[in-house]
């Protein structure tokens, strides 16, 4: 077929996966079942074997639209990522990111020593699919219909985030021992320090640069913004890369310094970002599928359902509870932690390292780590909702607000919008809005109960259920926070 006809066809195709992706997203959750595996399945369906015939096998150009995927993705999860989380967690955080990632990769390589593998391809399988994956970690723990308890929660999704330096080290030198038989020595220990305190120096010198253009120019448009800060995303990538650093914890850090200081625009940057991202997942997602042939599957599914349950059920449990002993974690929580190592985007990314190399079999090892992510998804995410129950790590998670409500200036506004939930136990429940003091300059602005907008009057009496908006500058949230609880999402 000719053009344009055949670029509409691939639109069309593109576009219906994507769509399907989009509605079948919310079954999954309520099943527990990783969206991201969605998105897979259904790039194989639109692939070379599958109903939509597209003939996809250039690992370069993956390889590059994936990086590129990552980065957005952890863009918006620094951005999202509150400062008092990454305060409680970033130590665990750190060592299962590093120590953790180190330690998952050398026991799952002798794991798979011990299943027939020759050693250089059991090093790469256990680097490759050594880190968890942030696309899929978010979609699992912020998607479900669970909230795990916040401690658990923040350090699985910052590990989650600057785990994937630790990965790409350790694949890029067992690419060089696969391809040249060169010992990984110890030069890997001076490596590895080097290239994340780089990465984080970069990441730093752009979140806080951006930031703080960002509040001292002119922009003329709102649609700007989010330009701009896409534009600080792939620098903090580039810059840090180029200068022998990690890229992508590069690109978590400045963007949880944005995300974490004042901003103009910033609830819709935040929302832009989030759709970003979003799209990003599923275009990357099916990007991988397509990659896949079902046929090349069927060699490696025993191999590679062995070596997915000794991933779940042997190396990331033993390997997390060593790494947190230190921390002296009750042992739900050292267990849930455990469990939750799932793989995703990142493993598959990696994958095309090999194939890009020219290493022999490399192609086979790419479907073998398929088919490791697969079950590793599969397997943590159908059993997180009951495992979070009996476990007793749930948290009350409060309703979110049917109305978003935001304000948005094209600079720095000395005030904010902040949403809270009206709980049973609160002080403030049957209570008059004449009869809270509220600090000076914040007021209660709206009120949502159930599908009615009510304006907040006076003799308005708050029920329990309700969504209150309130307006009040950031140095009196602590005591709003008082009086309403923790803010919620909009």
């Amino acid at each position: 077929m000719t053009e344009p006809g055949s670029t509409a066809v691939l639109l069309i195709v593109f576009g219906a996966l994507m769509a399907a992706s989009v509605f079948f997203s919310r079954a999954l959750n309520r099943l527990g079942v990783p969206v991201v595996l969605l998105f897979l399945a259904l790039g194989i369906l639109g692939g070379s074997e599958g109903l939509g015939g597209i003939e996809f096998n250039n690992y370069e150009l993956a390889f590059r639209l994936g990086t590129i995927a990552l980065v957005l993705i952890l863009f918006d999860g620094g951005l999202n990522t509150a400062h008092s989380s990454l305060r409680r967690s970033i130590l665990p955080a750190g060592i299962l990111a590093t120590v953790g990632v180190l330690g998952t990769a050398a026991l799952l390589a002798v794991i798979a020593r011990l299943l027939g593998l020759d050693w250089k391809y059991a090093i790469l399988l256990g680097a490759i699919v050594s880190s968890t994956d942030a696309a899929a970690v978010f979609a699992v723990l912020r998607g479900g219909n669970i909230r795990v308890k916040e401690r658990v929660r923040s350090t699985l999704e910052v590990e989650s985030c600057v785990n994937d330096p630790m990965a790409v080290i350790l694949t890029v030198a067992a690419v060089q021992f696969a391809s040249t038989q060169t010992p990984i020595g110890l030069q890997l220990l001076v490596e590895i320090p080097v290239q994340l305190i780089i990465g984080a120096i970069v990441g730093l010198a752009v979140g806080y640069g951006t930031r703080w253009l960002l509040n001292v120019m002119t922009i003329s448009t709102g649609g700007l913004f989010p330009v701009a800060t896409l534009a600080s995303a792939f620098l903090a990538y580039g810059l840090a890369t180029l200068a022998y650093g990690s890229g992508f914890l590069s690109v978590f850090v400045a963007a949880a310094v944005l995300g974490n200081g004042p901003l103009p625009y910033k609830a819709g940057l935040t929302r832009v970002h989030d759709a970003i991202a979003w799209f990003s997942q599923v275009s990357m997602f099916l990007m991988l599928g397509l990659l896949v042939y079902p046929s090349q599957l069927i060699p490696v599914s025993g191999t590679g359902l062995l070596l997915g349950l000794a991933l779940a059920f042997l190396a990331r449990p033993i390997v997390v509870t060593l790494c947190l002993l230190p921390f002296r974690w009750p042992w739900r929580e050292v267990s849930f932690t455990s469990w939750v190592g799932i793989r995703g985007a990142v493993p598959i990314v990696l994958a095309t390292f090999p194939v890009m190399a020219g290493i022999p079999g490399s192609e086979q090892l790419f479907h073998l780590v398929f088919f490791v992510v697969v079950i590793s998804a599969l397997i943590t995410g159908v059993s997180l909702v009951p495992l979070t129950k009996r476990m007793k790590l749930a948290e009350p998670n409060a309703p979110i607000s049917p109305v978003a409500l935001e304000m948005n200036s094209l600079r720095r506004m000395h005030g904010e919008v902040r949403v809270y939930h009206i709980d049973p136990s609160l002080a403030v429940c049957g209570v008059r809005l004449s009869q809270i003091r509220f600090p000076e300059e914040s007021a209660a602005i709206l009120i949502v109960r159930g599908d009615h907008l009510l304006a907040a009057r006076g003799n308005t009496t708050l029920e329990a259920g309700d969504h209150v908006y309130v307006f009040c500058r950031p140095e009196d949230r602590p005591f709003i926070e008082l009086l309403f609880g923790q803010t919620i999402s909009q």
